[in-house]
């Protein structure tokens, strides 16, 4: 099932966006094969998958890529692969015999995902960073937060994720594309900066155009808006409001009984503080439930904010099958949908080098070679 059954990728385990990469592309039913460190496999029930559910979905085999054996073994895998990705620092793969060029060399059509913060060049290369660094350098982060105060992390979801793990299996989706018709492979060079400046293209835009303040807090989107934010209610919990467009303001107006002609002023920034002052006071007297009960449904683009534990019962989610359970977990169901070869969650997470036997039988070793390779300790 998925619309990528049939590719094959090799994943060089790692944190963060390059498992969430491959997480993507087993989702859409690619055959991921997760290549772990000998030295980490501890064993496990296989009845018991771990917690991590950003692994779901690969196999995993254990292997020492220090060692000779260990590598060659690798390579084997590479041979029949469409694609390899991985999230080492730059240089990194290349000192272990695993770079570009030596995989190539055995498998001339196969797509290089890489996967790092600052890019494979550039002065920041080699240096580590994180999330928030990465999308500090991209002109990401300053204009998120409200007027007055500091720029607010949004969690690691832009860097890591959006910008990373995202950009990641979309130009790896994309070479295996161009790979196939042309026969020949590439390096994809995934930088969470570069991936993180492309999300802010639109604001770009907008500062381009004139409609964008450099202050942060005072825009449209940004909480400088009276009709676009988040508001708390009496419980203690919060609703959020996106009434851009007129007709939707309307509507907001009419259902919260703003006759008074100073909510007019729609697109006043001057009057924007004191008509969110307002907003304040007023969806501080019910709560959030009984907002709920007269907002939704309507067109005034209106949601309650839900929590992680919240948001899987919702209605809505629940109806979607937007979270599914899997091996006792509740976790986010693949995404986007597909008419005819629709997604999946083909396992739950592996333990480390559960699947080595099984894998290197696939790939063609016998029986004596996979017992030599473990008694060197080239595989786990």
């Amino acid at each position: 099932m998925g619309p990528l059954a049939g590719v094959r990728v090799i994943e060089l385990a790692g944190i963060g966006p390059g498992p969430f990469a491959a997480m993507m592309l087993s989702d859409m039913g690619a055959d991921v094969i997760r290549v772990d460190r000998a030295g980490s496999v501890y064993g496990g029930d296989p009845q018991s998958p771990p917690a991590d559910i950003m692994n779901r979905g690969r196999r995993s085999i254990g292997v020492d890529l220090k060692s000779p054996d260990g590598l060659e073994t690798v390579m084997r895998l590479v041979e029949s692969a469409d694609a390899l990705i991985e999230g080492f620092r730059p240089g990194v793969t290349e000192r272990l015999g695993l770079g570009p060029e030596d995989c190539m060399a055995r498998n001339p059509r196969l797509v290089y995902g890489r996967m790092t913060g600052w890019g494979q060049d550039g002065p920041y290369a080699h240096a580590a960073g994180h999330d928030i660094n990465y999308i500090s350098l991209a002109g990401a982060l300053e204009p998120m937060g409200r007027k007055g105060e500091a720029p607010v992390p949004p969690l690691n979801l832009v860097g890591d994720f959006g910008g990373g793990g995202m950009m990641l299996a979309f130009g790896v989706v994309c070479a295996i594309i161009e790979s196939r018709g042309s026969g020949t492979g590439q390096v994809v060079d995934a930088a969470m900066v570069d991936g993180a400046a492309t999300l802010m293209t639109f604001f770009h835009g907008f500062r381009a155009m004139g409609v964008w303040d450099d202050e942060r807090g005072t825009n449209l989107l940004d909480t400088g808006a009276h009709f676009y934010d988040v508001y708390e209610t009496a419980d203690g919990t919060y609703l959020s409001i996106g009434s851009i467009e007129p007709q939707f303001y309307a509507q907001l107006r009419e259902t919260l009984g703003l006759t008074d002609s100073r909510w007019d002023q729609q697109m006043s920034r001057s009057a924007w503080p004191e008509l969110k002052a307002e907003l304040r006071e007023l969806f501080l007297t019910r709560t959030r439930d009984e907002w709920c009960e007269l907002m939704e449904h309507t067109d005034i683009c209106f949601a309650p904010v839900l929590s992680m534990a919240e948001a899987p019962s919702h209605p809505h989610n629940v109806a979607r099958g937007t979270f599914t359970e899997v091996a006792g977990v509740v976790q986010p169901r693949p995404a986007p949908r597909f008419s005819r070869t629709d997604s999946s969650i083909q396992r739950p997470p592996a333990h480390a080098g559960q699947h080595t036997d099984e894998l290197l039988t696939e790939a063609g070793f016998t029986a004596e070679e996979i017992g030599s390779l473990r008694a060197q300790g080239a595989i786990a």
